[in-house]
């Protein structure tokens, strides 16, 4: 392309009034995600009101599992001895076999081999789901699986109930990251947590240091110590 504008500039005196112009780098976007006060009336209402589906949202925020992860989670998944989730399969819709562009619910593996893991989770938590253990999968407490779709307006409807703004479900996953970003866990550690391919993806996703932790961290400096 280059060697045609050159060409054209040599012969015609055309030149490119582009051409020292570079377009601006884009800039990774900062993870939204929900503030303190939503956190805490979200996981009151869901505490509150433990139906399958509110304690796979329960689960997510304390995992951050993604939305098909939860979905093709079973009870098998919850190994209650060594307090960890196995995440090892993942519910999609892809296309079926008809070659008519429709679609259909399949478990497969995860997004990636990282993706495979096992996830610890607090004691908390973990009482609340034996208080609560069934059989099957963890959103339906049967052998048929619920879809992401569904979970995503279920996710929607309870945050209308409890006055949290409409979002989508990967924020409690968002929201999850940045917490434990906050509490002081290592890039590393996170990265594997949430099943990242690369712990690059964390640092550019997630690590944004707030002004209190700045300040937090800029409060003990002693430059000659």
């Amino acid at each position: 392309m280059r060697s045609v504008a050159k060409y054209a500039e040599r012969e015609y005196g055309y030149r490119n009034p582009m051409r020292n112009i570079s377009m601006p780098k884009s800039e990774s976007k900062e993870a939204e995600v929900f503030d303190k006060d939503e956190r805490c009336r979200l996981q009151n209402y869901l505490q509150s009101n433990l139906t399958e589906s509110n304690l796979g949202i329960l689960l997510t925020m304390y995992s951050g599992l993604r939305i098909g992860e939860l979905c093709a989670l079973t009870w098998k998944d919850i190994d209650f001895k060594n307090g960890v989730v196995r995440v090892s399969k993942a519910l999609q819709r892809v296309p079926d076999k008809s070659g008519k562009g429709k679609t259909t619910i399949a478990i497969t593996s995860p997004k990636s081999k990282t993706s495979v893991r096992d996830i610890p989770v607090s004691a908390f938590i973990l009482d609340i789901l034996k208080q609560n253990e069934h059989s099957g999968y963890i959103l339906s407490g049967t052998n048929k699986p619920v879809e992401p779709r569904t979970m995503q307006n279920r996710f929607k409807a309870v945050l209308k109930d409890c006055g949290v703004r409409s979002a989508n479900f990967h924020l409690i996953r968002h929201t999850y990251a940045t917490a434990c970003i906050e509490s002081g866990f290592d890039a590393k550690t996170v990265s594997e947590l949430l099943g990242h391919s690369n712990v690059n993806i964390t640092l550019n996703r997630y690590v944004h240091s707030s002004m209190e932790m700045k300040k937090k961290c800029v409060a003990g400096l002693n430059l000659v110590a």
